[in-house]
């Protein structure tokens, strides 16, 4: 079998630190120009040095996106961001672009790079190609079944690797190749600026009755004609390991730390489950089934992989994410006193029973006990986002656990 890698998002340091603790074998990111993540937080290259430090200190990679489709107005400065990129040592860098390759190769042929799922790469002679042009790794489209990746790596060298996406939010369009956005809004998904419209809500106007809207709805609130499911592959992990697959890729790099911990994690322990036996990973599926589920989605399919899909891989009555649990920060230090420090991102309470969840698969219930302000001041809650607070829990976390809390409402 071979060698398989655990491909987790990153948004900013944060998350990346998170992804790290959580059970990745190797993040990606975006820095601030170039990628197709533009709205996301993105990475300084300050951030970014000490990101791929941090990761390299505990034997995880860090990969860079550049998977713009470029003009002729992006080549100069793309040449001087990877010349920068050269002097902190990504491990690779994620190119779509035939002429970002080219400079990609000139500035710094030291670095990997890995051939985005933005190039359509959906044949064995593909990859052939790019693996002659020098790079090391094809991410696959996400139009490809598990059939045809293995009969992909059956026609590859065996030192050629495959990296396929496995979990996270699908694009209606042809490998993320969309015009929607750029046609309504300006701004260029191939840019990395969607605004996602294919999540609208949409109705149909005949063409004598200007302004009279005849919607075709599912129910009163309307349809979501694009809205795909979310894809999870969490119960088939031995079909993608058969496939021949190297990189098991998350999507989500505009994702919470909470996300990435809890999509982390998850395949983290069904993956090590599995190479320990089968039967383990079978028998533990209901408890991946269940963790999975406490992150933000909006229901689950199987993509492409097993044919292509159909009418029930599109959500019609909704464009709402289902969010079971609720992220209330990081643990960031624990001071003299015991007290638990994170910069907050949701509102809570003394006396509310939270959760702790750790690294290694466990959940931990806690009472929050009392809250305090920097400049020590007690506090019943916590109203402001991001507001930096301390902690007295009857269970004691550890630096960078995650406190979150189940949701009183089904969607958000």
């Amino acid at each position: 079998m071979r060698k398989t890698e655990l491909l987790i998002p990153a948004s900013n340091l944060e998350v990346l630190k998170t992804a790290v603790i959580f059970g990745a074998d190797a993040v990606y990111i975006g820095g601030e120009a170039f990628g197709l993540r533009a709205k996301a937080k993105n990475f300084s290259l300050q951030d970014m040095r000490e990101g791929i430090a941090f990761a390299h200190e505990r034997g995880v990679k860090v990969y860079v996106t550049a998977n713009i489709l470029a003009h002729n107005y992006d080549l100069e400065g793309a040449r001087k961001y990877f010349g920068e990129l050269k002097e902190i040592k990504p491990d690779a860098l994620i190119i779509s672009d035939p002429g970002m390759f080219t400079l990609a190769k000139e500035v710094c042929p030291e670095i990997d790079i890995h051939i985005s799922t933005q190039a359509n790469n959906t044949n064995y002679l593909t990859y052939d190609f790019w693996y002659k042009m020098g790079a090391t790794r094809v991410v696959s489209a996400r139009e490809l079944s598990l059939a045809e990746i293995k009969q992909i790596r059956e026609h590859i060298p065996e030192d050629m690797e495959i990296e396929s996406f496995i979990h996270g939010a699908m694009c209606i369009s042809y490998s993320g190749r969309c015009l929607l956005s750029n046609y309504f809004t300006g701004r260029d998904a191939n840019h990395g600026a969607c605004t996602h419209p294919c999540r609208w809500k949409y109705a149909v106007v005949e063409e004598s009755r200007p302004g009279e809207y005849l919607p075709v709805y599912e129910n009163e609130r309307g349809t979501y004609i694009f809205n795909s499911k979310d894809l999870c592959m969490i119960e088939h992990i031995p079909e993608i390991l058969d496939a021949g697959i190297d990189s098991l890729k998350i999507e989500g790099r505009m994702k919470t730390a909470l996300y990435v911990a809890t999509v982390a994690r998850t395949y983290r322990k069904a993956l090590d489950d599995f190479m320990e036996s089968e039967e383990k990973y079978r028998n533990n599926m209901e408890w991946y089934k269940a963790e999975i589920g406490k992150c933000t989605y909006r229901q689950f399919t199987t993509g492409f992989y097993f044919g292509k899909p159909d009418e029930n891989t599109q959500i019609y009555d909704s464009n709402t994410y289902i969010n079971e649990y609720i992220y209330l920060g990081i643990v960031g230090e624990i001071n003299e006193k015991g007290l638990i420090r994170i910069e907050q991102r949701n509102k809570f309470s003394v006396g509310d029973v939270i959760e702790i969840m750790k690294p290694n698969g466990d959940n931990v219930e806690t009472k929050v006990l009392a809250m305090f302000n920097e400049e020590g001041e007690s506090m019943e809650s916590c109203p402001h986002p991001k507001q930096v607070v301390y902690l007295q829990l009857d269970k004691q976390p550890q630096v960078y656990d995650i406190l979150r809390v189940a949701n009183a409402k089904e969607e958000v």
